[in-house]
């Protein structure tokens, strides 16, 4: 796996002090927007088409260091938007490490290299590339000729420097096995330190509607892909979400496991669904019909979704809410090293 043992042991023993608390519903990950701007506008995203009144605003550093000790996730996803517009992400970055939390930066990379020099190799901070696979389904993806080898070029740089780095890779429809396949390779040719991948959920601000998955296309696509894997490729994801999505196992959602906040508060239900905002993350847990999403619900927004942010704390809660959980993840990372 492409995980550190550290970062594992750090999870593990919060996850388990939930449980030991009698917690049923706690974060794994905080999905923290500080704006919405970014430089691309990719066909499976809407954040950029917000009025530009929103694109213009942004958290501050105490409303991000708030959030995070709110929810008390031990880990912080800060996608975007593209974060590194933010003129104090350096000081996001640097505070939430200082409170404890793994933070994974998620970047296009168009500007990454020129950013490098405001951040500090540590074991609490990944630098997440965004590469929808290689070259040229990248650049159709993105909307822009030429973003791969950008994106190639800057994590070069920041594994020669000494980051962490993965990548973070969304599949759509138009996605074929052997290219996916082709794409682990050459990304673990450049030094990253795992991936991980996901397939699309489908935005409604999204310009491109047509090359979203249903859940039989996921399963088919990540069977293809993840059978006979090779002992090269590193996932920096739980190995039962993998499981889950080339259809070997079946999770319903946790959307709480990966709770969003942004300068609108706390999104309900989940990062992905918009149904109103909290101001505080308890009343998010509180005031949220949980009930009325995820799959089982039979929520028609819920039913084609099989999106990281909704399942893979699905797939962690699996890991060490019984033996044969613990068993099974046990069993599949060891599968991994083979």
């Amino acid at each position: 796996m492409g995980i550190p043992i550290s970062q594992m042991l750090a999870v593990a023993g919060y996850v388990l002090k939930q449980k030991a608390a009698g917690n049923k519903k706690f974060p794994l990950v905080l999905m923290l927007e500080p704006l919405f701007r970014c430089n691309l506008s990719c066909a499976g995203c809407g954040k950029i088409r917000y009025p530009a009144e929103v694109l213009r605003q942004q958290l501050t550093p105490e409303q991000c260091f708030h959030a995070a000790e709110e929810c008390g996730a031990p880990m912080v996803s800060i996608p975007g938007g593209e974060p590194l517009l933010h003129p104090r992400i350096s000081e996001i970055v640097e505070g939430l490490i200082a409170r404890g939390r793994y933070v994974y930066l998620c970047t296009n990379a168009l500007i990454l290299k020129k950013k490098l020099e405001l951040f500090t190799p540590s074991r609490f901070f990944t630098i997440n590339v965004h590469l929808d696979g290689g070259r040229k389904q990248h650049d159709r993806s993105v909307g822009r000729e030429g973003a791969y080898d950008i994106a190639v070029e800057a994590i070069q740089e920041s594994v020669r420097r000494g980051f962490r780095v993965t990548t973070n890779t969304t599949v759509f429809s138009d996605s074929d096995p052997a290219s996916v396949r082709q794409f682990f390779d050459e990304v673990m040719e450049l030094g990253v330190e795992g991936m991980t991948i996901s397939p699309g959920y489908q935005y409604e601000k999204a310009p491109d509607q047509e090359h979203f998955l249903s859940i039989a296309e996921t399963r088919r696509l990540f069977k293809a892909v993840l059978s006979g894997r090779k002992k090269s490729w590193k996932f920096n994801q739980s190995p039962l979400f993998l499981e889950f999505l080339a259809g070997s196992r079946e999770y319903d959602c946790t959307p709480w496991g990966m709770p969003g906040y942004s300068i609108f508060g706390w999104q309900k239900p989940c990062y992905l669904l918009q149904d109103g905002y909290c101001e505080t993350f308890a009343e998010l847990l509180e005031q949220t019909e949980w009930e009325s999403y995820g799959r089982r619900s039979g929520n028609p927004r819920c039913a084609g979704c099989m999106v990281h942010s909704g399942f893979e704390a699905s797939a962690v809660n699996d890991t060490f809410g019984s033996l044969k959980g613990l068993r099974d993840t046990i069993r599949a990372i060891r599968t991994d090293a083979e």
